[in-house]
């Protein structure tokens, strides 16, 4: 991956604000995967969300907790699509070493330290999600790279 790609988090607007439902993203890199998901905030957002406020008074002013929740909804949806509507995979980073590197592997100190988690109902997955949000959407985090890995795992590599 590269620089781009490796800065890569979903960071959202300032809470609070005119633009606070909007991802940032740069012209370059994960671009794409940014804004596919921001399609799925946005519908979550505007349909599914519980609120007392019209359609588009539901994007103005959202908090950061409201962010949050509708980043993993997102993401809980796209992963649960890719899986088929059958199972789920997550990728988070932790401390411990879980490939060994060899002739075939170069080790980059991010791809050996995912653990996955395998999730076959979405309600889980959704909840598990959000309780990590922030190993998405914190800086330094390569949340995007995380959850590329999460819809190839969760789609398999065979389809």
């Amino acid at each position: 991956f590269g620089c781009q790609w490796t800065r890569s988090h979903f960071k959202f607007r300032e809470p609070h604000s005119d633009l606070a439902f909007a991802l940032e993203a740069e012209k370059a890199g994960p671009r794409a995967i940014l804004m596919a998901v921001q399609a799925h905030i946005i519908k979550y957002l505007l349909f599914e969300r519980p609120t007392e406020h019209t359609h588009l008074e539901r994007l103005h002013r959202i908090s950061r907790q409201e962010q949050g929740e509708g980043l993993a909804v997102a993401l809980a949806e796209l992963l649960w699509a890719a899986g088929g509507g059958r199972r789920a995979v997550i990728c988070l980073v932790t401390t411990a070493i879980h490939i060994v590197p060899s002739r075939d592997y170069i080790a980059d100190n991010f791809t050996e330290r995912i653990q996955l988690f395998e999730f076959l109902e979405k309600a889980a997955a959704l909840e598990f999600i959000f309780k990590h949000i922030n190993c998405f959407r914190a800086e330094g985090s390569r949340g995007v790279i995380l959850f590329l890995y999460s819809l190839l795992l969760s789609r398999t590599l065979e389809r």
